[in-house]
C-alpha cells in the first residue's frame, strides 16, 4: 500500500529505496527495464550492512551512472505485508551524469517533466496505477520544495 510521507518510517525495516532524481532544470530522471519493458524509479533493495544513503548511491550508479546530491527527501512509502518491510522513495537532486555502459538490468534513462512521464508510464504500462500516483507525490512534494522550474 502507497502512502505519502514526511518522514521514514520506524515501526518496520526499510528494505528498499527508491528516488526521482531532478535536474537543475526541474525535469525528472527515470531508468529504462530492459527486462520489464518499464519505465522506472531509480533505486532496489538495500544490501546486508548498507545504509539508506549508500544504498541510494549505489543503485543510482549502478542503473544510470548518475552521482546524487547528498539532501534526499522521503515522500512515500510501500509497506510490504509479506515481508514485513517498506520501501522508500526520495526526492533527490542529479549532480552529474558519468560515462555509463549500462550492463545491468537498465539499458537508459529517460529526462522529461512529469507530464510526459505519466504519459509514457500510462501508454506503456496500462492498469498499474502505483507508478502514476508515485509521481504524482513527488510532483507535489517537489513543488512544495521549488525544486520545479
Amino acid at each position: 500500500m502507497l502512502n505519502t510521507i514526511m518522514d521514514l518510517p520506524e515501526d518496520k525495516r526499510i528494505a528498499g529505496v527508491h528516488c526521482i532524481p531532478i535536474t537543475e532544470n526541474g525535469t525528472i530522471v527515470l531508468a529504462w527495464d530492459k527486462e520489464e519493458k518499464l519505465l522506472t524509479t531509480i533505486g532496489g533493495r538495500i544490501e546486508e550492512n548498507e545504509s539508506i544513503d549508500e544504498a541510494l548511491e549505489r543503485e543510482a550508479m549502478e542503473e544510470v551512472g548518475m552521482i546524487l546530491n547528498s539532501k534526499r527527501i522521503p515522500f512515500a512509502s510501500w509497506y510490504w505485508q509479506a515481508s514485513d518491510t517498506y520501501t522508500v522513495w526520495f526526492l533527490v537532486k542529479a549532480v552529474k551524469f558519468l560515462p555509463y555502459t549500462f550492463d545491468f538490468e537498465k539499458s537508459g534513462y529517460v529526462i522529461s517533466n512529469f507530464e510526459t512521464a505519466k504519459q509514457i508510464i500510462s501508454k506503456v504500462e496500462l492498469g498499474n496505477e502505483s507508478r502514476i500516483q508515485i509521481l504524482d507525490i513527488a510532483k507535489e512534494r517537489a513543488i512544495q520544495l521549488d525544486w520545479l522550474r
